[in-house]
């Protein structure tokens, strides 16, 4: 089990409002100096463009920086996927997260089982897991539905609890209905406030450890540093009205997760640090 993360904790910086997105090596090389050993390049369709020559230079700088690398995309039509696992195997990765709906394709129950039955043989074969994510546009449910009925040790879930609320369904009870079935979990924290005038709420992102997200209770139901599964950062940072203020805070939020994961990950180790 390794601590990671996700393009998505520089959501604002490789975006078009950035006048200068972030590259993917200058992800990497600030993944390196937040001493983190994993990166997930999640929902990223640039890569698909990288030919065979800057896909091998991407691996070498991870390999250099002792990073290793994970994928993330949506959908679950097999020459997609089977696309991913190309990328996967010439970046030296073991996992990839999807999501089971795309904006032309929502597959239902049986379908999205019997598209990845045809998928998962190339996976195993390649020793690369696929996780398919928690998120409201699919109940847990269905999910688990897809996951079973495929029953293949080279496909899970990617929790990420938070992303369920949408749909009506407590962080807690996804938790424990996924819990078997996890290989990888996006780390993000998310909290209600009201809006003007008490008129609603707002379900956004905030700092680790100050929203919903009960961390203890999802480590202790999965076990990931028994059963080797990666725990990678994101954030839900709303836009705070410019650039350099939302990349500021954007930073801010990475390394308070990082420190606050480290710390809940290894206490021992910290404590005999401060002895």
């Amino acid at each position: 089990m390794a601590l990671g993360l996700s393009t998505y904790a520089f959501f604002w910086q490789i975006s078009g409002k950035a006048p200068k997105r972030l590259t993917l090596p200058d992800m990497l090389h600030r993944t390196r100096e937040l001493g983190v050993g994993v990166f997930q390049i999640c929902d990223y369709p640039l890569i698909e463009t990288f030919d065979d020559a800057e896909l091998a230079d991407l691996r070498a700088l991870a390999r250099d920086l002792g990073i290793q690398l994970e994928l993330g995309t949506r959908g679950v039509r097999p020459p997609h996927l089977l696309r991913y696992l190309d990328l996967a195997d010439k970046l030296g990765a073991t996992f990839v997260r999807s999501m089971l709906n795309t904006n032309d394709h929502r597959p239902t129950v049986d379908e999205a089982t019997a598209l990845l039955r045809e998928t998962l043989p190339g996976y195993a074969e390649r020793g690369v897991t696929l996780g398919l994510e928690t998120y409201e546009q699919v109940s847990t449910d269905d999910l688990l539905a897809v996951v079973t009925g495929v029953d293949s040790p080279h496909l899970g879930v990617c929790l990420d609890p938070g992303n369920s609320v949408a749909r009506l369904e407590r962080p807690a009870d996804v938790i424990d209905r996924t819990a078997p079935y996890v290989v990888n979990i996006h780390v993000k924290d998310f909290s209600f406030t009201r809006r003007d005038g008490w008129v609603g709420f707002t379900f956004a992102g905030c700092p680790l450890g100050e929203g919903l997200l009960d961390y203890g209770h999802m480590v202790g139901a999965v076990r990931p540093e028994e059963r080797g599964v990666n725990q990678i950062v994101e954030h839900w940072l709303p836009w705070q009205g410019g650039f350099e203020e939302t990349a500021r805070l954007e930073d801010a939020w990475t390394k308070h997760s990082v420190t606050t994961l480290n710390t809940l990950m290894h206490p021992d180790a910290l404590m005999r640090s401060a002895s």
